[in-house]
């Protein structure tokens, strides 16, 4: 019983952690990948970078960002959902 009353509320300083830990762990692909030459995006990326193709670096930005910004957004939905006394764009 203390278990189900007290995950809800100690699960929002979790989710605000992980929400900004994505940024990092996404821009360490890239060093980790090459480290232990693994292929993936963040090998694409450096290539990418290297032989100074403008298009392989912007789609591999967007790519990131776009996972980035839907994992703050999917944390976002979580604290409504886990809190229902939070409402976004209500007065």
């Amino acid at each position: 019983m203390l278990w189900l009353h007290a995950f809800r509320n100690s699960s929002f300083g979790l989710l605000t952690l992980v929400g900004l830990n994505i940024g990092a762990l996404i821009g360490g692909t890239v060093i980790i990948e090459q480290i232990f030459a693994m292929p993936g995006m963040g090998m694409l990326m450096l290539q990418g970078v290297i032989s100074l193709d403008l298009a392989v670096v912007q789609s591999c930005v967007f790519i990131f960002a776009a996972v980035a910004i839907f994992a703050n957004l999917f944390v976002d939905i979580m604290y409504a959902v886990l809190d229902p006394r939070i409402r976004y764009g209500s007065h």
